[in-house]
């Protein structure tokens, strides 16, 4: 098979097998077809991972920032050098079309190891002048051995995007993939490698959530990162709590898209499309409930259906499909049974709706309206091409609306008034918000959510707080008196 590796996992810096191991079976989304077949690890497997990580981690923390940076910076180089080869492998295992993972997956992780590798020589303490000449000094020391864990929506951009903030602070990094979409991680794997990263600094083993949570609970591991669903976070979290251990959880969400009737239509159209149909609808910070005030709606459905026509739906590795198949029969199935509790709960199905009589996992862009708050579409997540469409009135009505989620990972709004952007943007009960865009997602500004949707930041500067642990040294130049 074409994209089969070398080996499951990649410890120490080499590929290891473990065909103990429960299988796992790689699915191309278009076609439905086995294209690699993995074991997950088994406990000498994760053992040995974590004892190359140990071991590794002391090494890398001895070396400079400088060093650092510059060894991650390469690494950016060389996925950027393989960025076709390693879009194509990550369509392959996530469906997404080309087009898209072109520029969203290895291009976008390369711009996190060069970002953070930037950084790593810029993490300094400070200098705090006390009484009488005494001083403290503040250093910022890398935590040690951090476990990812990696969702199948974005896999390789998600690896470095853990990665490239601990490598950069000094720590090591056990990422452990969906097992889904297990393959690209393997990739950046070898390129840190080649980049001149010692071994065990990031290694990758596969499984199950059996094999995520041996790591989580093992007392070498200082720090878990996660990105996953609100469930899953739960457990690690609890998991985590019970070592006291540093966590970063991005969770999912049911994220609001506010759109005034003053609001230009074309771009507001635009961002409800990116906001619920780019990677087939499976993003976690989806603008999935579009309000929409009531003197535009009709026009601004009519202008949706319109656009979605155009729609081009096919083969991921053609250039021209910009719509691919959802990533798995499971989540197809999940989210097909969301159509129907919409359609049984008396929402109007006004686009698509149905799966595509092809092979392959594909399901049509789909977007009901006269959705109303109480409806299962529009208060849990599907994670899949399904838009509610809800209509408001007043500012102050849609605010209280879209707050009134248990989630909290972003929202957006469309409008022409400036100040009530602003206005509504600092009313969001939200941790990333969007004025007349969405989905942005820079690796230098922070991104995460509140409530249910997260704990931390990824991104930017904030990310390597979450890496480190900050010393604090007192120094003092005077006698000491003491009372006896």
């Amino acid at each position: 098979m074409k994209f089969q590796p070398k080996a499951s996992h990649f410890i120490d810096g080499e590929y290891v097998e473990s065909a103990a191991g429960q299988a796992i079976e790689v699915i191309y989304p278009a076609t439905g077809e086995t294209i690699a077949r993995l074991h997950a690890a088994t406990p000498a497997v994760v053992e040995e991972a974590l004892q190359s990580s140990k071991t590794a981690q002391q090494k890398w923390a001895a070396k400079t920032g400088t060093e650092r940076g510059r060894i991650l910076r390469r690494a950016a180089e060389i996925l950027r050098a393989r960025n076709y080869e390693l879009s194509e492998l990550e369509t392959h295992n996530t469906g997404k079309p080309i087009q898209e993972t072109l520029v969203a997956d290895a291009s976008a992780g390369a711009d996190a190891l060069e970002y953070f590798g930037g950084l790593a020589a810029s993490m300094t303490g400070e200098y705090i002048p006390l009484a009488n000449g005494d001083f403290a000094i503040t250093v910022p020391e890398p935590l040690g051995v951090c476990v990812g864990i990696g969702a199948w929506n974005y896999p390789i951009q998600i690896a470095c995007l853990k990665a490239a903030p601990a490598l950069a602070c000094g720590n090591a990094m056990i990422f452990k993939p969906s097992e889904t979409t297990p393959l690209s991680a393997l990739k950046l794997a070898e390129a840190l490698m080649e980049a001149g990263a010692p071994k065990g600094v990031f290694n990758v083993v596969q499984g199950y959530g059996d094999v995520g949570a041996t790591l989580v609970a093992d007392r070498r591991v200082a720090k878990v990162s996660l990105t996953g669903s609100v469930p899953t976070g739960r457990r690690v979290y609890a998991a985590a709590a019970e070592g006291m251990k540093h966590v970063t959880m991005e969770l999912g969400g049911k994220s609001p898209l506010i759109v005034f009737d003053d609001a230009d239509l074309e771009n507001s159209v635009s961002g409800a499309i990116i906001g619920n149909f780019f990677s087939s609808g499976q993003v976690c910070s989806n603008g999935t409930r579009v309000f929409v005030q009531k003197r535009i709606k009709t026009a601004f459905l009519e202008r949706l259906s319109s656009r979605l026509a155009f729609a081009k739906i096919g083969d991921p590795m053609d250039p021209q499909v910009n719509f691919g198949p959802i990533v798995s029969q499971r989540q197809l199935e999940i989210v097909k049974t969301y159509i129907a509790r919409g359609i049984a709960e008396g929402a109007r199905l006004v686009h698509g709706g149905h799966q595509l009589a092809r092979p392959g996992f594909y399901l049509e862009p789909t977007v009901f309206a006269d959705v109303t708050d109480e409806m299962t579409i529009a208060r849990e997540e599907i994670f899949g091409p399904v838009m509610s469409v809800l209509e408001f009135e007043t500012e102050e009505e849609v605010i209280a609306r879209a707050n009134a989620t248990e989630f909290g990972l972003a929202a957006g709004v469309f409008t022409g008034d400036l100040a009530r952007a602003h206005r509504v943007a600092k009313k969001f009960e939200a941790g990333t918000c969007y004025i007349n865009t969405y989905n942005a997602a820079p690796v230098e500004a922070p991104f995460g959510g509140s409530k249910l949707s997260g704990v931390g930041r990824e991104n930017s500067k904030l990310a390597l707080h979450h890496y480190t642990e900050m010393k604090t040294i007192y120094v003092s130049v005077n006698n000491l008196h003491a009372a006896y």
